[in-house]
């Protein structure tokens, strides 16, 4: 409300000194006025993100850490990893799963399991000692068995057959390679 009366203020935006012809107000201008109006909601934006992405985070892994049974998406949330290396946890058998119908479960207990197993390398197990003599070329396989050389080092990769190279030549066990593609 106006009224006869000046009062001298310093306006809250600007800083500038101005006479004020009402007891409440704060700016020395309209457009004063509107800067401040935008910073205000700018802040209040910013504070209202910042609250809803902290407990987004919290919220989840309280929810996690409450449940049985964990789908995939929710296991590679809880270890921070993507679903991709949930499932080669599960073709390296660090953890099992359990499949209802087409969808996939992990028990709690195994994700905090795989912290506490002691880890095995395959490979290191895997490897034994082979004569050259005892070996087969990679190109006598790929010729005697007629299958390209993507599916010959894919069919070694997923039995852990060792190979050993020398010079040019790569070498596989006759024995273990007769075994696998007869």
């Amino acid at each position: 409300m106006s009224s006869n009366i000046e009062v001298q203020r310093i306006c809250i935006h600007c800083n500038d000194e101005f006479t004020a012809k009402t007891t409440v107000t704060k700016y020395c201008s309209l457009k004063c006025s509107q800067k401040a109006y935008k910073v205000r909601k700018r802040l209040e934006k910013i504070k209202g993100s910042n609250q809803l992405t902290a407990s987004k985070k919290l919220q989840p892994f309280e929810e996690l850490k409450q449940k049985e049974f964990l789908n995939i998406n929710e296991v590679g949330l809880l270890l921070g990893i993507s679903r991709r290396t949930v499932y080669r946890m599960f073709d390296t058998e660090q953890i099992t799963k359990y499949k209802i119908g087409s969808r996939s479960f992990i028990k709690r207990t195994e994700i905090d399991g795989i912290f506490t197993k002691p880890q095995q390398n395959k490979k290191l197990a895997a490897v034994t000692e082979y004569d050259v003599s005892e070996c087969y070329t990679i190109n006598e396989v790929v010729n005697k068995f007629s299958i390209s050389n993507g599916a010959l080092y894919n069919i070694l990769k997923r039995n852990a057959v060792p190979k050993k190279q020398i010079g040019k030549y790569v070498y596989v066990p006759k024995a273990l390679i007769n075994n696998i593609l007869n």
